[in-house]
């Protein structure tokens, strides 16, 4: 959501939720989204969750840069389809509440935990960048040479593998797209080391300083 304000040069206020401590249960917040999750977005009294539904609704309001390509049946189901994937298929199996439930509900190691994540996010991003080859749209990102819904998706989770320590050899095309979205501002500035909640013991992966690579 950060990255789509940030490129179509909206000016928003960021209200911080704490995840790891929880903050998203309280019952003030269930009455904000019931689903207990972020992000949301609140425009004039109107909110919307998910983040496809609200990439959507940005798309809509503010459509210049448009994050799906105008006058292309194709090219807009293509980057839906990689953005479907990252949102749908790997976030859901790989997110902080799953994590959490295998450690309190079957006992999980955190060590077993990683090896979850580590199973879901190399088969899913697998996948995703096979779409990417076999589509043969790709360009400075993943359609071409306009950023699209499709990098939004694809870029926080390059980092959330890299805040995982996976191994990010067999993803040429992702780190190809990656590297290009880390040098717009836009993106930038979205980074969650470069939000006024940061904490101080973040890792630093993404912002201006990243120099991408494998890990």
């Amino acid at each position: 959501m950060r990255i789509a304000l940030n490129l179509k040069g909206v000016e928003y206020e960021i209200v911080p939720v704490h995840l790891a401590k929880g903050e998203q249960f309280a019952d003030m917040y269930r009455l904000i989204n019931p689903m207990a999750a972020v992000p949301v977005l609140d425009h004039d009294g109107f909110r919307v969750s998910q983040s496809l539904a609200i990439l959507n609704y940005i798309d809509n309001v503010a459509p210049n840069p448009p994050l799906s390509p105008i006058d292309d049946i194709q090219g807009q189901a293509y980057v839906r389809q990689v953005a479907l994937a990252v949102a749908t298929d790997i976030h859901p199996l790989t997110n902080l509440k799953v994590l959490k439930k295998l450690g309190t509900m079957f006992g999980a190691s955190e060590d077993q935990k990683n090896e979850w994540y580590a199973h879901w996010a190399l088969d899913g991003m697998r996948a995703v960048e096979t779409m990417l080859l076999d589509c043969g749209r790709t360009g400075k990102f993943a359609n071409g040479d306009a950023v699209s819904v499709a990098d939004l998706c694809i870029v926080p989770q390059m980092y959330n593998m890299r805040r995982y320590h996976l191994p990010l050899d067999e993803f040429p095309i992702c780190r190809h797209i990656e590297e290009n979205c880390m040098a717009l501002t836009a993106f930038q500035t979205a980074s969650p080391e470069m939000q006024p909640d940061a904490p101080d013991d973040l890792e630093i992966i993404h912002g201006p300083h990243f120099k991408g690579g494998l890990i």
